[in-house]
């Protein structure tokens, strides 16, 4: 297959690049130089576009689009928000569907139901909330609906629902950890005792694999590790495998919930562009269950995962 990858520089995107090339022709968004360097090192052949100019002349002979761009922040404005993950999401339906491409999976989050509330074992009968909390779920639902809308007999699209990916490069997770653990302003919400379902890299590249040729068109599924642990006991072992040890410090979640509100309110209130030192989703996301279930994707995507996350740990440990 030729396979059209967006995202490609970025952490998901550079996995979906070293896996498919070992059977597909790759081809990478690449929006400079640099971008066009990194996704060639991985084996990919950059294609010098952007999601605000993509056009069907850069799909040409295209058969499957992964959609793994999107802007992915705790903090912004609506417009930049709406910008990559609803516009840019929108133009490139409309250039696959010029193009001819026959198949769309776009790399979406469990965040397209997160309002703020539990997520218990949620599965994908679940609908959108009617009203979202946060722009980064708002518009990464709004993006999901309108691939999971544009399937027809001429293009199938699926949405692939990861929750908390983790992995090797990892560019989000472990340098916060760190720069939270250097300036002191670590601390666990409700002694981190929430349960919640993760997705190590390597499990949302090999279901994305799947839904190159398999999944019933127009769906969503969730995908993640097969062990759900504790937000405590995940991050305190991801942490040791990069020889960081967290602190034991704890904050209540219904005290700083409010709070991260109303400071991120002020902020936006003030037009300050710089990230708040809290924001109501971060803070929300560490005081509350998150867990989904999988066995849609297991049963039509044909789909196992396939790093236990022991193993996962230990690899990072290891590099």
């Amino acid at each position: 297959m030729r396979i059209f990858i967006t995202g490609g520089s970025g952490f998901v995107g550079g996995h979906l690049i070293e896996d498919l090339t070992a059977d597909h022709t790759v081809l990478a968004m690449a929006r400079s130089d640099r971008s066009a360097a990194a996704v060639e090192a991985l084996g990919a052949t950059a294609v010098r576009c952007s999601l605000d100019d993509l056009s069907a002349s850069h799909l040409q002979g295209v058969d499957v689009v992964v959609h793994a761009a999107a802007y992915v922040e705790e903090y912004g404005t609506r417009a930049e928000f709406e910008a990559i993950n609803v516009g840019g999401t929108e133009r490139l339906l409309a250039a696959a569907r010029e193009a001819g491409v026959g198949r769309i999976v776009h790399i979406s989050t469990e965040a397209v139901l997160f309002t703020g509330e539990p997520l218990v074992d949620v599965d994908e009968h679940v609908p959108y909330p009617v009203r979202h909390r946060y722009l980064y779920s708002e518009t990464k639902a709004r993006a999901e609906a309108a691939v999971l809308g544009a399937n027809d007999a001429t293009l199938t699209t699926i949405a692939l629902r990861p929750s908390f990916v983790w992995g090797p490069r990892d560019n989000t997770v472990l340098p916060a950890l760190r720069r939270m653990v250097a300036e002191g302003s670590f601390a666990w919400l409700d002694g981190g005792d929430h349960p919640h379902s993760t997705t190590h890299v390597h499990n949302l590249v090999s279901a994305a694999r799947a839904a190159l040729t398999h999944g019933v068109g127009g769906s969503a599924y969730f995908v993640a590790d097969d062990e759900v642990r504790t937000i405590r006991e995940f991050l305190t072992d991801l942490a040791a495998s990069d020889g960081l040890q967290l602190p034991t410090r704890s904050l209540p979640g219904w005290l700083l919930r409010p709070a991260s509100r109303a400071i991120e309110g002020t902020w936006r209130t003030l037009g300050i562009r710089s990230t708040p030192p809290v924001t109501g989703f971060a803070i929300a996301a560490m005081s509350r269950q998150v867990t989904v279930d999988t066995r849609k994707a297991r049963t039509e995507l044909h789909w196992t995962p396939q790093v236990d996350v022991r193993s996962g740990l230990r690899e990072l440990a290891a590099a």
